[in-house]
């Protein structure tokens, strides 16, 4: 690495800490005044909080790196070009692309990162902020978890265990329960392929129901479906259930190999899975298009404030393409892969086009 690489860098690496401190500082602000009130309504104390937000901030981190990747490219390059540098480098023999070479590896390395944020330690950061909101906050009882990718529950009238839950649909599907007497003797079990909420019920289907009779043999009956009266709701199961966010890749991916060979249906856990990987070389593809924009807007006499301005437009369409994607992506629109790697593809080639249209 030579001084002009390291110069490159020390500036670079100076606006991206800045923007990111900056944009985590204003989430925390607005999603601050968003919450206050819940906390307030329970009674949550300072340190409750404080932690709520700290387990927070790698999610939030993990969600602004991309963005400040692309405005530290456009406020940078757009420095160097005021500044005549950008000149001055090409007038030694430099070219642009060369130029631009370190702060694309830089990138790559901030993606490598970023996808190890994602993967060991947002999701037990996400996992410890529902807990202090739920469980500590607002006083909910755990009386379940989530083991061996299956959710486990006590229930008030047995013991409940769940291959899934999609609390969207409000819908268990894997459905194992258990009634048992006050000597711990089965009474009664019904197993079910699945069963949805709906006007205050839990219907089911494809149930079989087992009981116990003391001196006899156990009695079979299989209904095509049937209403269940379970006590609980779908929020009581939401604390145990694990969300994507909660997961990193690999175990997502083990989850979904589980209810795959269950017979379910996996396709919203695909574009999540998929979402893992293209999200973080995003960081990679917005440098490019950050740095590639600021030169050409310099060649046509642009402003840094129009080409900060246009960054910010950029970086928050990326962000509404990629989640506009994946939703069709989860729910079987489009297929999982495409819905996942969409923004990507569209903005790598806009990042493409831009970058061979500059005079180097």
């Amino acid at each position: 690495m030579n001084i002009l690489d390291r110069y490159i860098l020390k500036e670079f690496t100076k606006s991206l800490i800045l923007i990111v401190v900056s944009l985590i500082c204003l989430y925390l602000i607005v999603d601050f005044f968003e919450r206050i009130r819940m906390f307030l309504s329970n009674h949550a104390t300072i340190y409750q909080i404080l932690s709520y937000f700290s387990f927070t901030i790698p999610t939030i981190l993990s969600q602004m790196i991309p963005v400040g990747i692309l405005l530290s490219s456009l406020l940078t390059f757009g420095l160097f070009s005021k500044n005549s540098e950008i000149t001055a480098m090409k007038a030694n023999g430099v070219s642009l692309y060369r130029i631009a070479l370190p702060v694309i590896i830089f990138s790559i390395v901030v993606s490598g990162f970023t996808f190890l944020l994602s993967e060991f330690i947002t999701p037990y950061a996400n996992q410890k902020a529902k807990f202090i909101k739920l469980i500590e906050v607002q006083k909910r009882e755990k009386l379940g978890s989530f083991k061996n990718n299956q959710i486990w529950y006590r229930g008030k009238n047995g013991i409940y265990n769940f291959s899934m839950f999609d609390p969207e649909t409000g819908t268990l599907k894997g459905i194992r329960i258990s009634y048992l007497d006050k000597d711990m003797v089965m009474k009664m079990r019904i197993d079910a392929k699945e069963a949805k909420w709906k006007d205050g019920k839990w219907t089911f289907h494809d149930l079989l129901i087992t009981t116990f009779p003391k001196d006899d043999y156990p009695n079979l009956k299989f209904r095509k479906s049937s209403i269940i009266d379970l006590p609980e709701k779908p929020s009581d199961f939401m604390i145990v259930q694990k969300n994507a966010d909660e997961m990193g890749y690999w175990d997502l991916k083990k989850f979904i190999r589980k209810i795959q060979s269950e017979g379910y249906d996996a396709t919203r856990y695909l574009a999540d899975m998929h979402g893992k990987i293209a999200f973080p070389l995003v960081c990679v593809i917005l440098s490019i298009l950050g740095l590639s924009f600021s030169l050409f807007r310099q060649e046509k006499k642009g402003g840094i404030t129009q080409s900060i301005g246009a960054g910010i437009v950029i970086g928050f369409s990326y962000w509404i393409v990629f989640a506009f994607a994946l939703s069709l992506g989860r729910s079987g629109a489009m297929p999982p892969l495409l819905a996942a790697w969409a923004a990507n593809i569209l903005f790598g080639i806009a990042a493409l086009i831009l970058l061979v249209r500059i005079k180097t």
